[in-house]
């Protein structure tokens, strides 16, 4: 059984079209090559506001993972764990760390991860590399989350 997942590219220069989305290509690859099904990719500007409502539209009615790329770095526009933070309404502390433990840069994410109704979120950096090693990281664990939030019992 496959897994839904769904894709938010948080980027300025998406958008403008000064830049390609590498990052949302490379996550889509890892996630369908772990038996994740990618329902939806979706591209929206840096900024709180921008994030929060990309975020609460991608949760409407699934049930699944979700995971943003680009704007968690400390740029001026860089606003998505705070999005983030603004919906999530259980914190998984965890998975935010484990990612950011993959490599030295990573110490500068500032990612953060969680549920908001059915939906898991995991703020991953923009750079391809980056959102790459984030979700390997982790994915491992994802299904058993969603599993968990399913309201399945542990084995």
């Amino acid at each position: 059984m496959k897994l839904d997942a769904k894709i938010l590219t948080v980027s300025d220069g998406v958008i403008a079209g000064t830049r390609e989305d590498k990052s949302g290509e490379a996550l889509k690859d890892i996630l369908e090559a772990n038996n994740f099904s990618v329902v939806e990719k979706q591209i929206c500007a840096d900024g709180t506001k921008n994030v929060k409502q990309a975020l609460i539209q991608l949760a409407k009615d699934f049930y699944g993972v979700i995971i943003t790329t680009g704007g968690t770095g400390f740029g001026v526009r860089d606003l998505t764990p705070e999005a983030t933070k603004a919906i999530i309404q259980k914190d998984a502390p965890g998975l935010s760390e484990a990612m950011r433990l993959v490599n030295p840069l990573g110490r500068l994410s500032r990612g953060i991860a969680g549920t908001y109704k059915n939906a898991l979120i995991l703020n991953v950096p923009g750079s391809p590399k980056g959102a790459t090693e984030c979700l390997e990281a982790v994915i491992d664990v994802i299904p058993h989350a969603l599993e968990l939030m399913a309201g399945k019992q542990p084995h």
